[in-house]
């Protein structure tokens, strides 16, 4: 059975990875079928986000924890939790900010249009630094003191964004928050794996950080972690969960919101339009489970095995190279880049995607190179795949 066909919808193979745009990893049968149990059954959400809470906490080494719907919405409602805190008035306001406190601080290199989640929730982004080396003006980039050097009665936080070399390093842009008592919110969306920084960040000092549970977790596209300090959590929980209460009859599990406090209940915050379904946290838990027990090494040596039957199938066709690159991390995915020579590798991928719905990744095509990403490759598929691969970049290049 394909329901997307039912509904008049193609299915596509997806070998760009994790991507939102052609629907994410597929998921395991122990995930889907976890998402149809959850299905079966009612549950108080304000309790439900409370067990995540507990169990995820656990895993990153945080106070509290929520599941949100992707890493977008957690820098949002993170951003909102940091205006608000606890004071339901202000919650009511949001996004205006009628203290004006409302400026996050980032790294003009860390910038990119996720960043629209901070003014979503009533910030302003102040950008510091310079990227001379991109520019080709010098050797610098942002520093830290470019970040104290911005501070004022207006700021409200800092934002950083981290990858593989984000500069400048984590530890100063902490030291620089500690010192001024403001706090750090971390994009992590794409930073899975290694495993380890489900912690790291945390355990660095970060009070609040947010990762994709849609992309390397393998869980429901629409799903993310916020996990940090419990008030911003209690705040973040507040202003998404439904909120139609009496607040004496009102019970939340302590470990996600201390009524004691608040003094009154907010009516429905800004992440109302960022609620998760019970099925989709379920979804999200039983991947983390599976990510953080299995055996990640096995499963990129098999990647690995995947892309040489892909390289072997297609490298001797005219025009075509091809590498595999093996990161120095095991934990990272290894790629192959087809590299299309005198061939117009945009026009060569658009071909693909049109003629058989094979989307390959496509940040090389300005340098004239296509990436098959390994994720949602399998024993089941691999022959299909390369077979339609092979045969397609054949006929085009006649």
């Amino acid at each position: 059975m394909n329901i997307y066909k039912e509904f008049g919808a193609r299915t596509i193979h997806n070998l760009a990875g994790a991507s939102t745009r052609v629907g994410g990893p597929i998921l395991s049968k122990e995930v889907s079928d976890a998402m149809v149990n959850a299905s079966t059954f009612s549950v108080d959400m304000t309790e439900l986000q409370a067990s995540a809470s507990e169990y995820i906490s656990k895993i990153t080494g945080s106070e509290s924890a929520y599941v949100t719907s992707g890493a977008s919405a957690g820098l949002t409602m993170g951003a909102a939790a940091i205006l608000a805190g606890l004071d339901p008035s202000k919650m009511e306001n949001l996004p205006s900010v009628k203290d004006n406190k409302n400026q996050f601080i980032i790294s003009r290199e860390h910038r990119n249009g996720y960043d629209h989640a901070f003014r979503l929730a009533g910030g302003e982004t102040i950008e510091v630094g310079m990227n001379e080396i991109l520019s080709g003006a010098g050797v610098r980039r942002t520093e830290a003191w470019e970040y104290e050097s911005v501070i004022n009665e207006k700021t409200a936080g800092i934002v950083y964004v981290a990858t593989q070399d984000s500069e400048p390093p984590f530890e100063e842009v902490i030291k620089v928050a500690n010192k001024h008592n403001l706090p750090v919110i971390v994009d992590a969306a794409g930073q899975l794996p290694p495993r380890e920084n489900l912690r790291k960040f945390i355990e660095k000092g970060a009070d609040l950080v947010a990762f994709s549970g849609g992309k390397a977790i393998k869980g429901p596209q629409s799903s993310g972690i916020l996990c940090g300090k419990k008030d911003y959590i209690s705040s973040v929980a507040l202003q998404s969960l439904d909120m139609d209460e009496y607040f004496e009859i009102w019970n939340p599990p302590s470990n996600l919101i201390d009524k004691s406090k608040i003094s009154a209940i907010p009516r429905h915050g800004i992440g109302r339009g960022f609620k998760v379904a019970k099925e989709e946290i379920a979804g999200l838990l039983v991947a983390l489970r599976l990510f953080i027990e299995k055996d990640i090494n096995a499963e990129m040596t098999n990647c690995k095995k995947y892309l040489s039957i892909i390289e072997d199938k297609i490298k001797s066709l005219p025009n075509i190279k091809t590498t595999i690159n093996t990161p120095s991390n095991s934990e990272e995915y290894p790629t192959l880049n087809i590299y299309t020579g005198k061939i117009n590798a945009f026009d060569l991928c658009n071909n693909l995607k049109v003629k058989s719905g094979l989307f390959l990744n496509e940040k090389g095509l300005s340098e004239n190179f296509m990436t098959v990403h390994p994720m949602n490759l399998s024993e089941d598929n691999i022959q299909h795949i390369s077979d339609v691969l092979h045969n397609d970049i054949k006929e085009y290049i006649k």
